[in-house]
């Protein structure tokens, strides 16, 4: 494998000087072929995203295939202004230059991706490495192979592999591949995972866009409109089973609303992902992805319920099946394991509060997240929270759906993440933007040549016009 990878990346990088030269209209063919390509194949990512997931094929159309698709026709529709040279404005220096910024394509890139969206995860990044005009290395989780596989079969009907090519396989290969000095590594996943790619690129001062996830938490105020605050949260929760990055990781909400909000939450869960009696619908409900996270997740709760938390709903397991019922926890204690890492899955700690400045307080005790939600009536509650935090994107009065907009950056912060993803965010994740001043012959430049004797007024000058 070393051998092989050594090889496609001496390739790309040979290529990549041919590729930065294509224009607007061979990237779009791309990108329109790679459309037609994953339109061809549709059937079976929805079979591999069922196999590894058990998504419904109605999720993983909302969430995966047509997401994908947005992202593609977004590009096509806006690349030309984007791969346009940007006019800049002057200053008394170089008053008669003309002033450019052109986006060039970063080279080799290496785009890393996880098992929990596998498809559009690592579909994104790669339609924005194509706009951008770069060579890519593609790496899916082998946590989730049959998706992988589908990917790899897209990519070899579109692609050769000089410039872009899949590779299949364990950590091994991306400890192979983070050892090369790229041009440029898009990683998704996890905090500890993120920051050994970052420590890797920093061998080869390679430039990262890291996409993490975190603890990210949810506000209920007095105002809010409970029973649509649970409805919404139950969907972002419980949506994948919980394995999603910008999932409500956990809730504060005023002491006396706690109970109701329960019931409502469970009425929720029930109308949503159960067949009836409260028993989880398998054809709509995901399971856990492997035996080691759903281990993983029973210790959160045992840990929590150990010092104290009750379950106040679910709390039902199935390992055969990988299947955590969608569970509540209420009491739990802040040196909790739950409290501490992200949660990644269908449970729900509620942390009731007294005041407004308790909670946000609690927020920014921990690492900043990836998301931040607030469900509230109040212009100033609301104000009072965005301006007081820190989260990589905020929603109010719903959940996940600010990353749907590609007109928006999304991206964490610090510990959720580094850089920016989708429509233009995403092309310029992907771009140098590069600065170019085209000098006039007539030129003031040389006024600040030596020798300085005598050119006591030139600093007085430029002191005024800067």
């Amino acid at each position: 494998m070393t051998q092989t990878i050594n090889s496609v990346f001496n390739a790309q990088q040979a290529y990549k000087y041919t590729l930065r030269t294509n224009s607007a209209a061979q990237r779009i063919s791309k990108l329109k072929a790679l459309k037609h390509a994953i339109e061809k194949h549709e059937n079976e990512v929805y079979g591999a995203l069922q196999q590894d997931l058990r998504k419904s094929q109605f999720e993983a159309a909302v969430t995966e295939l047509i997401f994908t698709y947005a992202e593609i026709d977004f590009a096509i529709k806006h690349l030309r202004k984007w791969m346009r040279p940007k006019y800049i404005g002057k200053t008394i220096t170089n008053l008669f230059a003309k002033n450019r910024l052109y986006y060039e394509p970063k080279g080799v890139c290496l785009i890393i991706s996880p098992w929990n969206y596998p498809f559009q995860l690592l579909m994104a990044p790669l339609i924005s490495a194509i706009a951008a005009g770069n060579c890519a290395i593609l790496k899916p989780s082998e946590l989730s192979p049959a998706t992988s596989s589908i990917i790899a079969r897209i990519i070899v009907e579109c692609f050769e592999e000089q410039e872009i090519c899949c590779l299949e396989g364990d950590a091994t290969v991306s400890t192979a591949l983070l050892e090369l000095p790229f041009d440029h590594i898009f990683f998704t996943g996890s905090t500890a995972i993120g920051k050994v790619v970052m420590a890797a690129a920093a061998k080869n001062l390679t430039s990262v866009t890291l996409e993490l996830g975190g603890k990210s938490p949810t506000i209920i105020d007095t105002t809010a409109n409970l029973k649509n605050a649970a409805e919404k949260i139950a969907w972002g929760k419980l949506m994948n089973a919980g394995q999603t990055c910008i999932a409500p990781d956990y809730l504060f909400i005023p002491e006396d609303l706690q109970t109701a909000f329960i019931g409502l939450y469970k009425e929720s869960v029930n109308k949503m992902f159960c067949n009836g009696a409260s028993t989880i619908d398998p054809d709509i409900y995901a399971k856990i992805i492997n035996e080691r996270h759903f281990k993983r997740l029973l210790s959160l709760i045992t840990d929590a319920t150990s010092k104290g938390a009750d379950i106040a709903l679910g709390g039902e397991m199935d390992e055969a099946s990988k299947t955590i019922s969608p569970t509540v926890l209420t009491q739990v204690q802040d040196d909790s394991a739950i409290m501490n890492e992200e949660i990644f899955g269908p449970v729900l700690p509620i942390i009731p509060y007294k005041n407004l400045e308790e909670a946000i307080a609690c927020i920014n005790q921990k690492s900043k997240p990836l998301a931040l939600y607030i469900f509230s009536e109040s212009k100033e509650n609301i104000n009072k929270i965005i301006a007081n935090t820190s989260a990589g994107g905020t929603c109010v009065n719903d959940v996940l759906i600010h990353i749907s907009n590609p007109k928006l950056p999304f991206g964490g912060v610090n510990g959720s993440g580094m850089g920016s993803c989708h429509g233009v965010f995403g092309f310029k994740s992907f771009s140098h933007e590069r600065a170019v001043v085209f000098q006039s012959k007539l030129d003031m430049t040389n006024i600040i040549y030596p020798p300085y004797a005598g050119k006591d007024w030139v600093l007085k000058w430029l002191k005024k016009l800067m």
